[in-house]
């Protein structure tokens, strides 16, 4: 049995994008242990602007271990989710 997908829409205050993605991911990863948080698709974006969304995990495939976990546009190899 499928079942239908909805975003939750948090709004927090944050000083700038960088400060809106460290607490997306602090947010996500805090709530991980839930089996219905998607990790992959967690984005913000600006009040005015929610059209334009700034992705906030890597999210590219790894051999075998899952997606990486580092945030997005981040320098150095993709890794695995913490165990």
């Amino acid at each position: 049995m499928s079942r239908d997908r909805f975003v939750v829409h948090l709004p927090v205050l944050a000083t700038d994008l960088a400060a809106a993605k460290r607490f997306a991911r602090t947010i996500t990863r805090s709530l991980g242990f839930l089996p219905d948080i998607d990790p992959a698709e967690t984005t913000v974006s600006e009040e005015d602007a929610q059209f334009v969304r700034h992705r906030v995990f890597c999210d590219a495939r790894l051999d075998g271990a899952g997606r990486c976990a580092r945030p997005a546009d981040h320098d150095g190899p993709c890794a695995p989710p913490r165990q």
